[in-house]
């Protein structure tokens, strides 16, 4: 019987990189239980896109990507921007708006760059695998990505849909509020958002500015 994880393989991409996935020990501590089905998914496919560009998995030892896990992962590269609050954290996929699928805890989780929030979504990479598969539409924003793709042209490599004005202060998850941006710079931008409000109380009025 096919198994979630090679049914969401069969709906994925061509593979970034032909090479068998080799992913750092480190990474493998911090992915705790799921390292072996972690690798067992990079093996399928070694980092892909699937759903029209909306669900990015990286790939791992590749040396013809411009993102890849190791890279992604690195703690001065943006988690520093989040100071403690992502360490031990393994990030492995992304959805259409630069949202995260990551490993903590032995668990799958969604963290969330603009609010700083972790949600755990499945046990393992198994389940998480029929969870996209269940609610794709929803998991990966493959809808909204569809209609921005249908407008504007196909979402290039190394770019996610981020808002013009951000989803927590009120943007509209709707193509007229959606750009195609550079998958760090937005993560980057993210922080910063998090960085000035996530202590404030809700409701409270803001003022952002732009933190180098």
């Amino acid at each position: 019987m096919e198994t979630s994880l090679e049914r969401l393989l069969s709906v994925a991409g061509e593979p970034f990189c032909a090479e068998p996935p080799v992913m750092p020990q480190q990474l493998l501590f911090d992915a705790g239980m799921l390292g072996k089905s972690l690798i067992r998914l990079l093996q399928g496919k070694n980092g892909f896109y699937a759903f029209e560009s909306a669900l990015h998995v990286f790939s791992s030892g590749c040396r013809n990507t411009t993102q890849d896990i190791e890279k992604w992962n690195e703690y001065d590269l943006w988690k520093k921007g989040y100071g403690e609050l992502l360490r031990n954290y393994l990030f492995f996929a992304e959805d259409a708006f630069g949202a995260q699928f990551g490993i903590y805890s032995s668990r799958v989780i969604r963290f969330d760059p603009e609010s700083g929030e972790s949600e755990e979504i499945a046990k393992d990479i198994e389940e998480w695998a029929e969870i996209i598969l269940a609610d794709y539409d929803y998991q990966t924003g493959y809808s909204l990505a569809h209609q921005w793709q249908a407008k504007n042209g196909t979402l290039r490599e190394g770019k996610r849909l981020l808002p013009k004005i951000p989803f927590i202060l009120g943007g509209a998850y709707e193509v007229e509020n959606l750009y195609a941006g550079d998958t760090l710079e937005g993560i980057y931008l993210r922080a910063g958002i998090w960085r000035q409000i996530h202590e404030l109380p809700d409701g409270a009025q803001i003022e952002l500015k732009v933190i180098e």
